[in-house]
């Protein structure tokens, strides 16, 4: 069971990002679904996606609106924000975000902070 590789899906509108999520999730030994939109992800739906990572500011749906759409379909399922701006995130917006990285990020603090939710969530948490 340990062997089956964890499917992290990534939207984001732009591609650079995209490319460098792939890589450094695909070099930490995740399966990457990667989407250039919103209702990319949603119209492939989210079965088998073990953890979503999704932009803020996006053209049509935003992440928090996105997050709010697969959240009502999979309640547990760890949702990460980026964001390449710097508004304050207001806190009730901010409340059920399971990570909130402002880009550029660090790597290795995603990767450590996308373990630490699938582990949490093979608990059962």
């Amino acid at each position: 069971m340990s062997n089956v590789k964890s499917v992290v899906a990534v939207v984001d509108d732009d591609p650079r990002v995209l490319e460098s999520l792939e890589e450094l999730l695909e070099s930490a030994g995740y399966v990457t679904r990667s989407f250039s939109s919103a209702g990319a992800l949603l119209a492939s739906g989210t079965s088998g996606i073990d953890l979503l990572i999704t932009d803020i500011g996006m053209p049509g749906m935003n992440g928090f609106e996105l997050r709010d759409q697969v959240k009502k379909a999979r309640p547990k399922l760890p949702v990460f924000l980026i964001t390449g701006r710097h508004e304050i995130v207001d806190q009730e917006r901010a409340q059920d975000i399971d990570g909130l990285f402002r880009k550029p990020f660090d790597g290795q603090v995603l990767l450590a902070a996308i373990a630490d939710a699938l582990q949490h969530k093979g608990n059962g948490e």
